[in-house]
């Protein structure tokens, strides 16, 4: 498939699904190859500022120069966050219907485990299992191997933004359902993490979802959040928010939005050295990923350029904040770069838009068995004297 004609109205559902699927694979890539780095070092490995696609931090060493090796991050290639995002579409695709945890290890472990597929930082067809990272691979050991009840799964892992990165499609499927995105990507993550994962996962769905409702704004989005979230995740968020309320470019925010999350996240100064405390159950802490990317996206005004270039120099888990700071935006209605676009979805070797496609009609399938759902529950209520007669 072809990117979108530009419109001239309001974003319609399929532009706000592929708005943000596209989105979050292009901010994914973009962000890949500074992952793990400062704000200083990005700036002075790139001689400034990153501006758009960059190639792997060690140039043609890539396969072999630790810690990277041996992953192509850069020139366009997407990461396991799109990866397990388009894998978590395939499942919507076969179930059409909401989701639960049990979806996740009736058809999201055996996707992993079994159909090779291109794997863009490998150069190479491979089973993504061979690619996700080992809190990924959790789902494997414990679904697959280990015959876990899969709403418990995640109870063990590593806390991280794992399930979190790639829960839009959760927020697209309830466009503008904020709390059923929530919930559902709840069961769903229940499967992968738990604690302040397993929320930021919820909390990031529903923010997607609150993306695709009409007139939706950054403002909107982040008070959607703040009305959901639980415990550090919305302490996290609400600090983060309101230090990014007080810039009008992400530039300025690149500092303060990392002191401002700081207190809540455990990985500390170094990110590649995580402290002792890291990456435990908490109610007190939060993921860095989903409150910098709604940080980045107020700061940047909703707008996909500049929230995606704000969260990539910002560094450290940049490619995750920027997917989740690229599906916001799209989903937004905030135009995704075209040359971006094509340029990630060629290097990647991957149809960004087909997945969109995908989503849309499931999206629009799910909607329609909802309301015959509601309906019958209305009858029934009905049929029990439930409901009030109106004079």
């Amino acid at each position: 498939m072809t990117p979108a004609t530009p419109r001239t109205g309001p974003a319609t559902l399929e532009e706000r699904v592929a708005g943000a699927l596209v989105g979050a694979a292009v901010g994914d890539a973009l962000g890949g190859p500074v992952e793990g780095y400062s704000p200083d070092q990005i700036a002075e490995r790139h001689g400034g500022r990153i501006h758009g696609i960059v190639g792997p931090w060690n140039g043609d060493a890539w396969r072999t120069a630790r810690p990277i090796a041996p992953y192509h991050k850069g020139d366009g290639h997407v990461t396991d966050d799109t990866l397990m995002t388009h894998a978590l579409v395939r499942v919507y695709a076969t179930v059409r219907d909401h989701l639960d945890a049990y979806a996740v290890a009736e058809h999201l472990v055996p996707d992993l485990m079994t159909n090779p597929r291109w794997v863009p930082e490998l150069e190479a067809e491979a089973l993504p299992l061979q690619r996700i990272f080992l809190a990924e691979k959790w789902l494997v050991a414990r679904i697959h191997y280990g015959h876990v009840d899969p709403r418990e799964a995640g109870t063990g892992n590593i806390v991280n933004c794992g399930a979190a990165m790639y829960m839009a499609p959760v927020g697209l499927v309830n466009a503008a359902n904020p709390a059923a995105a929530y919930a559902e990507a709840l069961d769903v993550a229940g499967a992968h993490q738990s604690s302040y994962g397993r929320e930021a996962a919820g909390v990031f769905a529903a923010a997607v979802a609150a993306a695709c409702a009409p007139g939706a704004t950054p403002e909107s989005v982040v008070e959607t959040c703040l009305a959901l979230a639980k415990d550090g995740t919305r302490a996290a968020i609400e600090a983060v928010c309101a230090e990014a309320s007080r810039h009008t470019d992400t530039e300025s925010a690149l500092t303060p939005l990392r002191a401002a999350v700081a207190p809540f996240d455990t990985v500390g100064p170094d990110y590649r050295a995580p402290s002792l405390g890291a990456r435990r159950p908490s109610r007190l802490h939060a993921i860095e990923e989903l409150p910098v990317a709604l940080g980045m996206l107020l700061a940047a005004g909703g707008d996909y350029r500049h929230a995606v270039l704000g969260s990539v120099n910002y560094g450290r888990d940049c490619d995750s904040i920027a997917t989740m700071a690229g599906a916001l935006a799209g989903a937004l209605g905030s135009p995704v770069p075209e040359e971006w676009a094509k340029t990630v979805a060629e290097a990647s070797r991957l149809d960004l838009w087909e997945p969109a496609a995908t989503l849309t009609a499931v999206t629009r399938e799910v909607f329609a068995r909802d309301v015959e759902r509601r309906r019958a529950h209305e009858r029934a209520f009905e049929g029990i004297g439930g409901a009030e007669c109106s004079a």
